[in-house]
């Protein structure tokens, strides 16, 4: 026994004989005989690519192709096409492509018939078919269009058809896949095998591509062809012949076609649109004339239509040219009968023998003719002027259609309109006489407008929109005294009342007992003039304005001096509600000015803590007005002033007894004649799906508000408040059951007598002058300067 070097004992020829078994070839043991008692070593080759002659080596298929099948029950060749042990290809096998060679994009990984649908690339091509037949000529050039659809790699070839060519033409060859001709017919064209300037063989058939489309070039440069300089295209030199016979050929007799149907089909019912002007004014009694001039495209004929404008004084005649061609240098002159015509006849010919029928010759030179040069799309723009019948129109504007017309076929993008109105005459300044003095200005100007007065037309939107209407009044209440130095008259109380609707005031005094006044009205609802107005004057005079009141102004009512010292709560929130018209009810614009006094903050924090001996953090209102006035020395106002304690008041504890609330709500319902309260618990039956006898507030809330019930949302939010558990639910029955005036009735309610002194705390049909009664001035302070706590 000995070893090799590769690492296996072989014994004499059986290991040769191993080896060889093994596909292993040691070329150095050809033709010799080992020795047994020598050891025989080989140098060892690693298991590497290259270094092995044995082609099984990783190799995992060795399964044989089935070849033979059953067909009808008998047995034959099933397939020449599959190949030997393990797929490998037979000696001279070739595999036919089962699917065609497209390039590999970046995007996703989609079938063929997805990615390529309806994409296809053209090739133009043509043929010398020979004509062996003719004399005239021995071949004719065939001009082709190559398609191939790169969905599933389908050809198809078409020939454009030539009038008159007596061949036959459309679809040469029907879309399929076209094999390569002989011997490579098992195979089928693929994208890579079209080009310009090669030629292709279908059927026997030779196609010399000599251009394609600008898709099919971007495509193939895009897959790596290298595309080659397109060709020109040969002519037949037949048709050639033919079109120069056909040139130099004029029959005696021609028919002259004039068929406009193709335009008529095409443009029926499309009409440029311009805006036209004629300038006029020049002659004696003329003006500036506008015109809509219409262009007919399917006969190139215009009419022109005038606008006419509200009492004009012309007559209701639109049409200013009737349809028809328009002549570019008109008027032309008089034609005589015949003159212009669409065709000439020299002669009429007939009765010449039996067989032969009427004619006419025509006039192939056209002498004669009369050239006449119309006006057609192209001549028209905005900004050009035409000539109508030697009247100069310019074209000012066109219609979107127009635009888009002369932007698809012309390119225009310049439609800048040409204004058509005439300049603005000169305003005259009218000027009427002066107010007379007989009722009021607007009577007097009205007298002035026309021969037959009218009356003055009231701002009736203005009226609508803050006319009073439910529960808000659009009425101003101010408590007022009269500024006088009489002794007598200092004491007295008055309610200005401002109506939004109009711009009226009303004034109302108090009844007072013992104080010598009769009080009541004290100046009926009426427009009020501000003072040191000229009374006979052309001008309207200015009047009293609700932007003009606010508290601590002073106003001037006929001669009568009214200091305004309070409002009531509707006034008030109506003013910090538009602060744009009154601008002292602004916080922000308050709050600014006292930011200006930051330097005697801390004198302003002393005198506040000093006021406050309780450490309550909270002062009556008169206290924190003096404060405040005492520091910032007549900066603030009183309007000002009440904002801002109206904004730091304390809450007041409003809560009244139930039986009052009771007893005033069956006051309205009796005033208001309001009684349907069966139907508030058919209702809420109807609601409680569940049958629990109650429902929640927002829904009786809602219905309330839906049936109209005459009170007013505070009240009625108080109302039901009182009736409310905590699980925000109220018991209906017992709710409408007391609500119910005729079932339940309460006793009537006593008016309090009117005292001076409680005008401060009720509100008996006049404001009270002291709005809030405490004030949080430490909030107050802390908003405004940033105060800490300790400080104060």
């Amino acid at each position: 026994m000995f070893t090799f070097g590769i690492g296996f004992p072989v014994g004499g020829n059986a290991g040769v004989k191993q080896a060889a078994v093994e596909g292993i070839h040691y070329p150095y043991l050809s033709g010799r005989t080992l020795d047994p008692h020598r050891r025989l070593t080989a140098m060892a080759l690693p298991l590497l690519p290259g270094n092995s002659f044995n082609r099984n080596i990783g190799k995992e298929k060795f399964h044989r192709s089935q070849h033979w099948g059953f067909c009808n029950n008998v047995r034959m060749l099933v397939s020449e096409d599959k190949p030997g042990i393990g797929g490998d290809l037979l000696p001279g096998q070739k595999i036919k492509p089962k699917h065609s060679v497209f390039p590999k994009g970046d995007g996703p990984d989609a079938p063929s018939w997805v990615a390529f649908d309806k994409q296809v690339l053209s090739f133009d091509a043509y043929l010398e078919d020979e004509v062996p037949d003719k004399r005239q000529e021995n071949f004719r050039i065939r001009y082709y269009k190559i398609y191939f659809y790169l969905e599933d790699d389908t050809i198809q070839v078409n020939e454009p058809e030539v009038i008159n060519s007596g061949l036959p033409q459309g679809t040469s060859i029907r879309r399929h896949r076209i094999p390569f001709p002989p011997p490579n017919d098992d195979q089928f064209y693929t994208v890579y095998d079209f080009n310009i300037n090669i030629s292709v063989v279908f059927y026997g058939r030779t196609f010399k591509i000599y251009d394609c489309d600008p898709f099919t070039r971007n495509f193939l440069k895009k897959i790596g062809i290298k595309l080659n300089p397109p060709g020109q295209r040969p002519f037949d030199p037949y048709m050639k012949m033919r079109r120069e016979t056909l040139e130099f050929v004029d029959p005696f007799r021609p028919y002259q076609s004039f068929d406009t149907l193709k335009r008529f089909l095409q443009f029926d019912g499309k009409v440029l649109r311009f805006f036209c002007l004629w300038d006029d004014s020049t002659s004696l009694f003329g003006d500036r004339r506008e015109f809509v001039l219409h262009y007919f495209l399917c006969d190139d004929t215009i009419e022109i239509r005038e606008i006419l404008p509200s009492n004009s004084g012309r007559d209701a005649m639109s049409s200013f040219l009737r349809r028809s061609k328009l002549p570019k240098f008109g008027p032309p002159g008089i034609y005589q009968p015949g003159q212009i015509t669409d065709r000439a006849v020299l002669n009429v010919y007939g009765d010449l023998s039996e067989w032969r029928a009427d004619g006419y010759l025509l006039d192939k030179y056209q002498l004669g003719k009369v050239e006449q040069d119309f006006y057609t799309d192209r001549d028209l723009s905005i900004g050009a002027t035409i000539n109508v019948w030697g009247r100069k129109v310019l074209l000012c504007d066109c219609d979107e259609f127009t635009k888009t017309y002369y932007k698809t076929k012309y390119g225009v993008d310049d439609f800048t309109p040409i204004s058509c109105k005439p300049p603005p005459l000169p305003k005259i300044e009218r000027k009427y006489p002066p107010y007379t003095g007989f009722g009021c200005e607007e009577d007097s100007f009205r007298s002035c407008v026309g021969l037959k007065p009218t009356p003055h037309r009231r701002n009736f939107k203005k009226f609508m929109e803050l006319d009073s209407f439910g529960n808000v009044s659009n009425i101003l209440r101010y408590f007022a005294k009269l500024v006088t130095h009489r002794c007598v008259d200092a004491d007295r109380m008055f309610v200005i009342a401002f109506y939004l609707s109009d711009d009226t005031i009303s004034v109302f005094e108090p009844v007072e007992r013992n104080s010598g006044n009769a009080g009541g009205m004290f100046l009926k609802r009426s427009r009020v003039k501000k003072p040191g107005q000229e009374v006979f004057k052309s001008e309207f005079s200015e009047y009293v304005k609700a932007e003009e009141l606010y508290i601590g102004a002073t106003v001037n009512i006929n001669g009568y001096l009214f200091r305004l010292l309070n409002a009531d709560e509707y006034t008030l929130n109506y003013m910090e509600n538009n602060t744009d018209k009154f601008p002292y009810s602004n916080l922000e614009l308050a709050i600014q000015k006292l930011k200006q006094e930051k330097a005697k903050s801390r004198e302003i924090t002393q005198v506040f803590a000093a006021a406050d001996y309780h450490h309550t953090k909270v002062v009556s209102y008169n206290a924190f007005r003096d404060i405040l006035m005492s520091i910032t020395m007549g900066k603030l106002i009183d309007q000002e002033l009440i904002t801002i304690a109206r904004h730091y008041r304390v809450p007041e504890s409003m809560d009244p007894d139930l039986t009052y609330l009771i007893a005033q709500a069956h006051e309205k319902f009796k005033k208001n004649m309001f009684e349907n309260f069966d139907m508030f618990v058919y209702n809420c039956v109807y609601e409680d799906r569940e049958k629990k006898g109650v429902l929640p507030t927002k829904d009786i809330r809602r219905m309330c508000k839906s049936f109209r019930l005459p009170l007013n949302d505070d009240f009625l939010d108080c109302l039901l408040s009182r009736f409310e558990d905590k699980n925000q639910e109220i018991n209906y029955e017992i709710f409408f059951s007391l609500l119910n005036w005729r079932m339940n009735p309460t006793p009537d309610l006593q008016a309090p007598p009117y005292l001076k002194e409680k005008c401060e705390d009720i509100w008996v049909g006049m404001p009270s002058p002291i709005p809030v009664k405490y004030v949080r001035y430490f909030d107050f302070l802390l908003d405004v300067y940033g105060l800490e706590e300790n400080m104060l």
